[in-house]
């Protein structure tokens, strides 16, 4: 079975253009048709009733038997053509004169009074042979010396203006599709001079791969309706430029990271294999290898996380939690590792906010070592929050090393640390932060870090419910 291949753009447009435009002809090819079929109409009628109101007036003044005898043929030509009918008969006799060249069968119909005006109305239409119409006037005329009115029947068969009329319909139907075959023509063409910047776009689009996509779209020439769909696939370039590039930094990152613990793990390994070892080396090197799998696994959790996390269908369970007993829980999980470090943990702050409370909790854990693995020996890390009206604000500071500008606003991307950390790279798996803006992402709220004159700051926001 051959594969449906869909019709162009172009041909769709050509087509609806020339279905249109064959409507439009026509329907303006209808209109007139019956206008033209209305005015013959009226027309016949009106000459029809002439012809007979003028035998009327005729007979009116004259001994009608006679003048019938002496000139016959004047009433065939007063009719005027071979498909004519006319009758003139008192009533329950015989005609006077029958002119009747088609043999056409005399219909039976009432007549007009004497006395009475002839009007278009009394003509009566009717379909007689191969639905050509007929029409026909009867009525009554006062004879001189006649003991009753003389009755005139007149009709005639509008062959001619059938003819005529089926010729202009059939002229109408070739205009109607001529015109929408040449429409349908200069559509096409117009079409696909019209269509020619969308292709260029398109062009330029499947010129650019992962070679080089920092290739932009050229915007300069198209034409306004396609600016937007331009800006929206440079949008979507930069976006995937920036994707690419941060993923290639988080595999050359992770690659970096996993180097070291496994490096350190085949290397001790090796060593051990390549002589018999008393019992306490080997226990030793099991304590080593086991901290180093703890932080591959650690690594590999916090790596699940993120991928859990960047799904738009990732659920939470948002709560209204305590600030002061959530500030106070993790400052006294973190106040062992703090008198280690030589800092001291503060938690000041009230209220209310609307979060994930394993979710709060590991982001704060996560500000928390980070900043007690950085602060100053001696110095007080303050955790603190502030409520509003619109949600709530968290933030941990601590006295330590300025972060330079330029590192600040990537120190949430995955694997990003500072040039001045990175020689402690061995107790971080450096995706801390980026889980923390993850967790924020879920939540709908902002993340902010700042650094200045040996304080740095970092800042949750939290919406309200």
């Amino acid at each position: 079975m051959m594969p449906y291949a869909p019709r162009s753009l172009v041909a769709r447009l050509a087509l609806l253009f020339a279905l249109l435009s064959f409507a439009v002809i026509a329907s303006i090819g209808a209109a007139l048709y019956k206008d033209l079929e209305r005015q013959l109409i009226m027309r016949d009628d009106v000459a029809l009733v002439a012809r007979v109101d003028q035998i009327r007036t005729l007979v009116r003044d004259v001994d009608v038997v006679d003048l019938i005898r002496q000139k016959p043929e004047m009433f065939s030509n007063m009719m005027g053509n071979r498909e004519a009918l006319l009758v003139l008969r008192f009533a329950g006799q015989p005609p006077l004169i029958e002119v009747n060249p088609g043999h056409t069968p005399v219909p039976d119909v009432a007549p007009v009074a004497a006395n009475a005006p002839l009007m278009r109305t009394a003509v009566d239409h009717q379909s007689e042979r191969n639905g050509v119409p007929f029409i026909v006037v009867a009525a009554e005329a006062h004879v001189n010396g006649a003991p009753q009115d003389l009755q005139i029947i007149a009709g005639r068969l509008m062959t001619e203006r059938t003819a005529m009329l089926r010729s202009y319909r059939n002229q109408i139907w070739l205009v109607s599709l001529g015109g929408a075959l040449l429409l349908a023509l200069l559509a096409w063409w117009v079409a696909q001079r019209g269509l020619r910047p969308l292709h260029r776009v398109a062009q330029q689009t499947a010129a650019i791969g992962i070679r080089n996509l920092s290739t932009r779209i050229d915007a300069a020439a198209a034409p306004r309706e396609l600016l937007p769909l331009i800006d929206g696939f440079n949008a979507m370039l930069d976006r995937l430029e920036r994707g690419f590039t941060q993923l290639s930094q988080v595999s050359a990152d992770m690659a970096h990271d996993l180097r070291t613990p496994i490096g350190n793990l085949l290397g001790q390994t090796e060593v051990a294999l390549g002589q018999r070892r008393d019992a306490a080396y080997y226990e030793k090197l099991l304590g080593s290898n086991f901290e180093e799998l703890q932080r591959l696994s650690k690594m590999a959790d916090n790596m699940l996380f993120l991928a859990r996390a960047e799904h738009a269908d990732h659920a939470i369970e948002r709560k209204a939690l305590a600030l002061d007993d959530e500030l106070q829980r993790m400052a006294d999980y973190f106040e062992g590792l703090a008198e280690e470090r030589g800092v001291r943990l503060a938690a000041q702050g009230e209220g209310q906010v609307w979060a994930d409370p394993t979710l709060l909790r590991r982001a704060l854990a996560n500000l928390l070592a980070n900043a007690v693995r950085y602060a100053d020996e001696g110095s007080e890390i303050v955790l603190a929050a502030q409520t509003d009206a619109d949600g709530a604000t968290i933030s941990v500071e601590n006295r330590g090393p300025t972060i330079a500008p330029q590192h600040l606003e990537r120190l949430f991307d995955r694997f990003y640390r500072a040039d001045a950390a990175r020689a402690d790279s061995s107790a971080s798996s450096g995706l801390g932060l980026s889980i923390v803006r993850s967790i924020m992402t879920l939540h709908s709220g902002r993340w902010h870090a700042a650094s200045a004159g040996g304080v740095t700051r970092f800042t949750l926001r939290f919406p309200g419910r």
